[in-house]
C-alpha cells in the first residue's frame, strides 16, 4: 500500500458502510470519529481471547481508537467514541507488530482496525518484509465492506468477526445500523473466501488460519441469538468456529435501557447453548465463570510507545 493510495482513501473515505466521504487526510473526522492519524489505544499481550488465539503466551493485541458501529453497550466505549491521543505512523505501527512478536506473542491481533485499513495494510507489509512471521488476526464488529476487506488479502490469517444481531430493529436500536445483518454477513462471506476452513497447529492447539465468529448473547434476546446461530450453521456448517459469549457487562451509560441494565441470566445463556447443540454446531467455544466483569476490560492508554 503506497502513501499516495492511503491518501486517496483518506481524502474521500468510504471504507465502511457509513460511506461518510469525510476528508480525513485534511483533518476531518469520519463517522468513526477519526482523522487519517492512526490512533492506537493499547498494544500489549492479551490473554482473554479464545484459547486457540491467546494460548499460554498471549495474543499481541493492538486496540485502535474509533469505531464505525458505536454499539450503545460497547465495553470499549472509552476508546470507540473518541479521538486517539496517541497517534502513530504506519512505519511505527509495523515496528509495534515486530516488538509484540519479540515478546513471544502468539499472533498479531488487530482490534477494530477497519477505519485505518489502508494504513494497517502498509504497516503489515513493512513488518512482514522485516520478518513478521506469526499469524495476523483481524478482530472486528463486522460492519465492513467486502471491497475494503479485500485490501487485506494475503495479509490476514485468522478472522475474528462478530455477528451481533439478526433483527434489523435491534441493530438499529443498539448500533444505529438497521442494515447490520446484511452488511455483516456479506463481510463474513468475504472473510471465509479468504480464509477457508480452519487450520491448527496440532501440537500447540493454536489456530493458524480460519474464522471464529463471535456472538455475544444479550439479555432478553435469546430468540435473536438462536436466529444468528441458525444462519451461521446453515451457511457454513462446521467449516467455521462459533464463539458463544456470555460476557455482556452492564455499564453506567446503559442503566436507562431496558434489558441492557442487567446481566445475562444463566438460564438465558443455557437456552442458547442447548439450541447450538440441537442444531449440530460442533466447532464452538462457550464461556464459563464470572466473565461479565469490568475487570476484564483492558486498561486503555497503556502499553503504547
Amino acid at each position: 500500500m503506497t502513501l499516495s493510495r492511503i491518501n486517496a482513501y483518506m481524502s474521500d473515505c468510504t471504507l465502511c458502510p457509513r460511506e461518510c466521504h469525510a476528508n480525513r487526510a485534511a483533518g476531518q473526522s469520519g463517522f468513526c470519529g477519526q482523522t487519517a492519524a492512526i490512533g492506537v489505544a493499547r498494544a500489549a499481550l492479551h490473554f482473554w481471547e479464545e484459547p486457540c488465539i491467546s494460548g499460554s503466551r498471549g495474543s499481541g493485541t493492538v486496540f485502535f481508537f474509533g469505531c464505525g458501529l458505536r454499539c450503545v453497550f460497547c465495553q470499549n466505549h472509552t476508546i470507540a467514541g473518541r479521538r486517539g491521543e496517541c497517534s502513530v505512523t504506519p512505519e511505527r505501527l509495523g515496528e509495534i507488530f515486530l516488538e509484540l512478536q519479540e515478546k513471544q506473542a502468539a499472533n498479531i491481533n488487530l482490534v477494530t482496525a477497519g477505519h485505518f485499513l489502508p494504513q494497517v495494510c502498509r504497516a503489515l507489509e513493512l513488518a512482514k518484509a522485516r520478518g513478521l512471521s506469526i499469524p495476523v488476526v483481524y478482530n472486528t464488529g463486522s460492519y465492513e465492506l467486502p471491497a475494503s476487506l479485500r485490501l487485506l488479502e494475503g495479509l490476514v490469517d485468522i478472522w475474528l468477526p462478530d455477528l451481533k444481531y439478526y433483527s434489523s430493529p435491534l441493530s438499529e436500536a443498539f448500533s444505529h445500523a438497521p442494515d447490520y445483518f446484511t452488511r455483516a454477513t456479506a463481510a463474513i462471506s468475504e472473510m471465509f473466501r479468504q480464509a477457508g476452513p480452519p487450520k491448527f497447529d496440532e501440537a500447540a492447539g493454536m489456530m493458524r488460519r480460519g474464522i471464529i465468529v463471535r456472538h455475544l448473547v444479550l439479555p432478553g434476546q435469546v430468540k435473536d441469538s438462536k436466529k444468528v446461530l441458525r444462519y451461521l450453521h446453515d451457511t457454513y456448517g462446521n467449516d467455521i468456529y462459533v464463539s458463544i459469549m456470555n460476557q455482556y457487562t452492564p455499564l453506567a451509560h446503559t442503566a436507562h435501557i431496558p434489558d441492557l441494565n442487567r446481566r445475562l441470566t444463566e438460564d438465558e445463556y443455557q437456552r442458547v447453548l442447548d439450541f447450538a447443540e440441537k442444531i449440530g454446531i460442533e466447532n464452538g467455544f462457550l464461556q464459563e465463570g464470572a466473565t461479565a466483569e469490568e475487570s476484564f476490560i483492558p486498561p486503555f492508554g497503556s502499553g503504547v510507545t
